[in-house]
């Protein structure tokens, strides 16, 4: 990568949050704190769905590795915004901005596709129940959390080399607190049709789809739920999916307006505030999500409590 002068571009600097100033050092304890949140309870939920038998469903084969996928996805973002933080020139590599960009895109798509497998499930549970145990067997579970990630591989892969490949001249400020592929995408010189291109294919493919998977599935379960007699029956169906329906709309809800408003309308603090939202503090709520709304979690953690205490 070479500036317009023929000398090579060597880092990358993250504007972040540089306009705060007097405001960083309470934004700093802030993130860190949501950022043990969110690790101390994505593992609770580890630990528990390892542990307790109860839990051994697809349900919560499925919970297990979104918490991984939180816990690798915040990591690859908010050590890095945290150091940015505390010093007054956050500068990266071009190998560390590939690293980010890479695991940034890989567990995104990954919770994507993971999302919609355990909306799948739950249409399999309340849709389909007579055949449920032959629909989510081990195999269909493992080969479905394995094609989350595979996805992820392929989309973080394609995007970062797509976009490194790219000549970079000129200004390397990206205004982020993170690699993200929009920001670094606009410092590219030269035809950007064809990463523009990749771009708009993957986001259909592997975000687009499996929301449309997700839709799909809720409005099968929406129509299963009408058609129960029983008020009561209605309710259970309907807190079995109350939780993981909650998450969706807050993923997809910020990550759809970080990515998809029109530009004319974007500022680039509006953007990091959003991008703020879903990258740090969605994965700090999802474990409250499942847990204080979700009996069986409760249980087994009471379960535990109890037998080490």
């Amino acid at each position: 990568m070479d500036d317009d002068n023929g000398t090579s571009v060597n880092e990358f600097i993250l504007l972040g949050f540089s306009d705060l100033r007097g405001y960083k050092l309470p934004l700093f304890w802030g993130v860190l704190f949501v950022y043990l949140v969110t690790l101390c309870g994505n593992s609770l939920i580890i630990t528990l769905t390892l542990l307790d038998s109860a839990l051994n469903t697809p349900m919560y084969f499925f919970l297990r590795h979104l918490s991984v996928i939180e816990i690798l996805y915040t990591t690859t973002i908010v050590p890095r915004m945290l150091r940015d933080l505390l010093f007054s020139h956050p500068v990266i590599s071009p190998v560390g901005c590939f690293t980010q960009m890479y695991f940034f895109a890989l567990f995104g798509i990954a919770e994507c596709c993971l999302l919609a497998a355990m909306a799948y499930d739950r249409f399999a549970a309340i849709c389909r129940p007579l055949h449920y145990a032959t629909l989510m067997n081990r195999q269909v579970c493992v080969g479905m959390v394995g094609a989350s990630y595979l996805m992820g591989i392929t989309t973080g892969t394609t995007h970062s080399i797509f976009i490194f490949t790219l000549p970079f001249r000129g200004t390397n400020i990206v205004h982020h607190f993170l690699c993200d592929i929009l920001p670094v995408l606009r410092l590219a010189r030269g035809d950007t049709f064809w990463a523009e291109v990749e771009n708009l294919v993957l986001t259909l493919l592997f975000i687009i789809a499996p929301f449309a998977l997700i839709v799909f599935s809720y409005v099968r379960i929406l129509i299963t739920i009408l058609g129960l007699a029983s008020a009561q029956g209605c309710q259970k169906v309907f807190s079995t999916c109350s939780s993981h329906l909650l998450v969706v709309l807050l993923f997809y809800g910020t990550a759809s307006i970080a990515y998809m408003r029109p530009g004319a309308n974007t500022t680039q603090d509006m953007d990091q505030i959003i991008s703020l939202f879903y990258t740090v503090v969605t994965p700090m709520l999802n474990p409250f999500i499942y847990t204080l709304r979700n009996k069986e979690v409760m249980g087994a953690l009471r379960r535990k409590l109890t037998k080490h205490l």
